[in-house]
């Protein structure tokens, strides 16, 4: 699923998942999902609003690591495409999105022999 980062302000940034792919990706049952950031993974807590029309998430280390990886070549602060690619159960993994739509996944050396 493609998702959007959401600046309200510098130092505050997170996703915007969207209503549709809340339906889709998220049971209204759970608290928490893992979120897989290059080699960090963290917990995101899901409030109660997520499931009724703000389909957002926001977390301190999730805001850090955005603000560091995706949102310092934007000073306009403008959203930015995210691909949160499905990794388990209620787990995600976030790569940039290329240009076509598609993630961008990073090749392994090992993986070509």
């Amino acid at each position: 699923m493609v998702v959007k980062t959401q600046s309200k302000g510098r130092g505050v940034t997170g996703l915007h998942v969207g209503v549709n792919n809340v339906r889709r990706y998220f049971p209204k049952n759970i608290s928490s999902i893992e979120l897989q950031l290059d080699h960090l993974q963290i917990e995101c807590g899901l409030k109660p609003n997520f499931w009724q029309g703000e389909p957002e998430i926001f977390d301190p280390r999730l805001c850090a690591w955005l603000e560091s990886r995706h949102m310092h070549a934007k000073p306009d602060r403008t959203p930015i495409p995210l691909a949160m690619i499905p990794e388990g159960k209620n787990s995600f993994r976030l790569r940039p999105v290329r240009l076509n739509g598609q993630a961008h996944a990073k090749l392994n050396p090992g993986a070509a022999a």
